[in-house]
């Protein structure tokens, strides 16, 4: 004799997700958690197997998955990064493996990523370039360098990474990438700010991005960030242009003449980091740009043909992503 099928939740006590949720979210928010009833609503997402979208649908928690949830909500409220319990970043279009060793991409970055898209995408397109040569230092988790090879796909990428915590990482969402069907990105094991840095490359890089480590030592910064992001990955030295600094004179050696410079930096650099470009003399169009949230974010600029006389220092002008 043949039982009827029993609906999931069937046989097994379920735990109605509402109260559990509104008991992790004040958890969150007493342990200082920003957006807390979000985050509570993400793990459970991810206990759960759904979308957060749909978790009013989900049949609830097991006791298994209760238990699990609770551990998973007690480490947030000591504030590990929420990205590295689910193991996932989310970034444009992508999701990235992050944990322990590798900085977790921010949103914020997202704005410089676009505009390196934008930018290979105008070098394929409108400079008649069938193969822009996109360079991406610091590159940590890949998050810049893969979501251009992914929206660009006649780009090349090449990403630079100097932690070898932090390469395994990239190394890891580069395949996951190539699996699913972008084209391979280059990892380099390689210093940023080496002097020699990619000289085989040296004048034919269309685009190169940065998201450096640029916060000045004595800024204070969140509990995830002091405790688990890596030092060298947040910090650029006293006044946070330690890498800036010789990011840009290398990119100028890479860059071709009318290549592409995107530089994200501390909000404290608004002023100084276009002045630094300016003050180079190899680069031109120095703009800085804003995040949504009004703050100034990154710098972009453009490859000169030759270094014009003493004196000719670039301009440069606001404006905003």
């Amino acid at each position: 004799m043949t039982s009827a099928p029993q609906h999931p939740s069937e046989g097994t006590r379920r735990i109605r997700p509402a109260p559990v949720l509104a008991e992790a979210a004040r958890t969150l928010a007493t342990a200082g958690v920003t957006s807390a009833r979000v985050e509570a609503e993400l793990l459970a997402a991810y206990v759960l197997e759904v979308p957060r979208g749909r978790l009013a649908l989900a049949d609830g928690f097991t006791d298994e998955q209760l238990d699990g949830y609770r551990a998973l909500v007690a480490r947030r409220s000591r504030r590990e990064p929420l990205q590295y319990l689910t193991g996932t970043a989310g970034f444009r279009h992508l999701e990235l493996a992050v944990g322990p060793g590798v900085f977790v991409p921010r949103p914020e970055t997202e704005l410089l990523a676009g505009w390196g898209v934008d930018q290979a995408a105008t070098a394929a397109r409108a400079d008649g370039r069938p193969e822009p040569l996109v360079v991406d230092l610091c590159s940590g988790s890949g998050a810049i360098a893969l979501s251009v090879a992914s929206e660009v796909p006649q780009a090349r990428v090449v990403a630079v990474e100097r932690s070898p915590e932090a390469l395994s990482w990239l190394r890891r969402n580069a395949a996951a990438r190539a699996a699913a069907g972008d084209r391979p990105i280059e990892v380099v094991s390689a210093d940023a700010t080496d002097p020699a840095l990619l000289d085989e490359l040296t004048g034919r890089v269309d685009v190169l991005l940065c998201n450096p480590p640029y916060v000045p030592l004595a800024v204070a910064v969140p509990p995830e960030v002091a405790d688990h992001d890596p030092a060298e990955a947040v910090f650029g030295g006293a006044d946070g242009l330690d890498v800036i600094r010789r990011v840009i004179d290398r990119a100028g050696f890479l860059l071709r003449p009318g290549g592409v410079l995107g530089i994200e930096h501390d909000d404290s650099h608004g002023v100084v980091l276009p002045g630094l470009l300016a003050a180079d003399g190899r680069y031109a169009m120095v703009v800085g740009h804003r995040d949504l949230a009004d703050r100034p974010r990154f710098v972009t600029a453009s490859r000169l043909a030759d270094r014009p006389p003493p004196g000719a220092a670039a301009t440069w002008q606001t404006g905003s992503s």
